[in-house]
């Protein structure tokens, strides 16, 4: 298993870059990864699915997921997530077979050990 942490995400985005500036100052190894430039793998979006579920992984605040018809919103799935990567909340963590979605410190400091 890796002992490095890999971090799902975009750029640009206020709460990756808290999660990283953590990850960071806590000298935790980790693998940042845009989806928006490297796309999630389908196999990638099943293993978050079934770690953490699907309502926990969609950031249905986002304008994104708001801009969507109804039938898609019943019917996310890789294809969807694949156009519109910005629909997974974020930061997206996996260490081993362990996933973590969003940013708290409380939960960093129980995920990391």
């Amino acid at each position: 298993m890796s002992s490095i942490i890999k971090v799902y995400g975009i750029n640009n985005c206020d709460t990756v870059k808290k999660a990283l500036k953590y990850l960071s100052s806590n000298v935790v190894a980790y693998e940042f990864i845009d989806y928006r430039v490297n796309p999630i793998s389908k196999n990638e979006f099943q293993n978050m699915i079934k770690e953490v579920g699907l309502e926990v992984l969609i950031n249905k605040r986002s304008t994104t997921y708001r801009m969507l018809t109804d039938s898609e919103k019943d019917n996310i799935n890789y294809e969807l997530i694949s156009k519109y990567p910005t629909l997974i909340k974020r930061p997206v963590l996996i260490k081993g077979d362990k996933i973590m979605v969003g940013y708290s410190e409380q939960k960093y400091s129980d995920f990391l050990r």
